[in-house]
């Protein structure tokens, strides 16, 4: 059976794109088709200034709108990262494996790198390192498939690179792993800067919709929508990027196809209404789960429980054969074990 998995990082309230983008297909799609793994990456969340109490928060909120998107505990395995000890073992073997040279090229370091030059400051080094250890994630699972957005394929990319590396140096290993992106809305656009991801990690308001938003505020953002030059309503993602990302989330709400969406609509008021409506909907029963989840605290803590530990099994033995195959002493286990002599 193929083996996914993808994780979430708790450095923001989750949103339109997320749901659309990911979430959604986690629980309609890679859930049934395959041994999942689903991972609130709250390591990640580090690698910037942070409130350790809202990085909290937000890991919980995260794991409850997973549960409550349609994750199944009994059809999938739903955890918290830093519950299992296995992903940080895992990233120093391949810390001693990737280059320098590749870390510097990943997009997000160079990009926030730099801005922090610009602004006489620097960046943490876990944001140049980060990468290997979404790589030991994904490597120390066996994964065959990570579904995630455009953006990330960089390191998805980077993944089977080391995985190779290692495979090739070591010994075989681990499993080469490949990065799927869903058709539609695999990257949700702000919608007061179509040129830009609707992240969580944005503080521009109007722009994002949150998968908690009331119908009202989320209905609001939609009609607020920046458009484009022109009264058409063509599917143009170059020419025309508000009017695209309007349509490509209609047809991700609606089941529908951008282009033909286009030829039914006359105006961008006519749109805008109708992706509204469209957002208000799908997201609707998100929310109501949500509520009777936080309702039942200890269920979501019985789940992330049970789910470090179906984790922590499947990583174990993989990480444990990186260790071996590296060069590292085996640690001495039992009563009866052995006691190395340091002086030989």
């Amino acid at each position: 059976m193929t083996r996914v998995f993808s994780g979430i990082k708790p450095t923001g309230h989750l949103t339109l794109g997320n749901y659309l983008g990911a979430m959604r297909q986690w629980a309609t799609l890679d859930q049934h088709r395959s041994e999942a793994l689903f991972c609130i990456v709250d390591l990640h969340a580090l690698t910037v200034d942070h409130d350790p109490a809202r990085v909290r928060r937000l890991s919980r909120q995260a794991a409850t709108l997973l549960l409550a998107s349609g994750l199944d505990p009994a059809l999938c395995t739903v955890f918290v990262q830093s519950h299992v000890d296995e992903h940080a073992r895992l990233s120093y073997l391949l810390e001693c494996v990737a280059t320098d040279g590749e870390m510097r090229r990943m997009i997000q370091y160079k990009e926030k790198a730099a801005r922090e030059r610009r602004r006489g400051g620097s960046v943490r080094l876990s944001l140049l390192t980060y990468p290997v250890l979404m790589a030991a994630d994904i490597l120390a699972y066996g994964t065959d498939e990570v579904p995630v957005g455009q953006d990330q394929t960089q390191h998805v990319e980077l993944a089977r690179d080391l995985a190779v590396r290692f495979n090739q140096q070591y010994g075989h290993t681990f499993v080469v792993p490949r990065a799927t992106n869903p058709p539609v809305a695999a990257r949700v656009m702000n919608l007061q800067d179509p040129l830009s991801k609707m992240g969580k990690s944005d503080d521009t308001g109007p722009g994002i919709v949150y998968v908690l938003d009331e119908p009202d505020v989320a209905r609001k953002k939609v009609m607020r929508a920046v458009t484009d030059s022109g009264r058409d309503v063509v599917y143009d993602r170059e020419a025309r990027p508000g009017v695209a990302n309007l349509l490509e989330i209609l047809a991700a709400c609606s089941g529908g196809d951008p282009e033909a969406l286009a030829g039914a609509y006359a105006s961008y008021g006519d749109l805008k209404r109708d992706a509204a409506e469209a957002v208000v909907e799908v997201l609707r029963p998100v929310r109501e789960r949500h509520r009777e989840l936080c309702a039942d605290p200890g269920h979501v803590e019985g789940v992330l429980r049970d789910g470090a530990e179906r984790a922590r099994a499947m990583a174990r033995p993989t990480v444990d054969t990186a260790y071996r195959a590296i060069g590292l002493l085996p640690a001495a286990s039992g009563a009866g074990a052995p006691v190395l002599n340091a002086a030989r």
